[in-house]
């Protein structure tokens, strides 16, 4: 792929993510997509990646923006840097009470790319800022 097709991918996908666009969202993924939740496990497979943003749907309300989009050479592997604008809307287990709050969250993501999809996303973002601003 080349660089500018997979700056394009990756902007469909934050926009599709903005949109809440689910369908699209997930059609840019390979059905055997490799996902690495921050300061989590490894989950394999775009149903896993599903339930993953079905439960952060029921938590949460997102929108990513300054979205920085790097590419290396053959379109192959990125890194997107970017601002998590969000609401804190229902208890998510093991995590602070909900009540609402808002954040402001610096973050980044790595991507490797496969046939014109994502096949690899590692997120990051820093939990104890994250924390910090829910008032745990």
């Amino acid at each position: 792929m080349s660089v500018d097709a997979t700056r394009k991918l990756l902007a469909d996908y934050y926009g599709a993510f903005n949109r809440r666009d689910w369908p699209t969202f997930l059609g840019l993924l390979t059905d055997d997509v490799i996902h690495d939740v921050n300061q989590g496990g490894r989950e394999i497979g775009k149903a896993a990646f599903e339930a993953f943003m079905d439960k952060m749907n029921r938590s949460y309300s997102e929108e990513i923006v300054d979205i920085s989009i790097n590419v290396n050479v053959d379109g192959s592997r990125a890194a997107v840097e970017f601002l998590v604008l969000g609401k804190y809307l229902k208890t998510d287990e093991g995590l602070p009470e909900a009540n609402g709050q808002t954040y402001r969250l610096p973050a980044g993501a790595f991507f490797d790319i496969r046939g014109g999809k994502v096949a690899r996303v590692t997120n990051y973002y820093n939990l104890n800022d994250w924390l910090k601003q829910v008032g745990a």
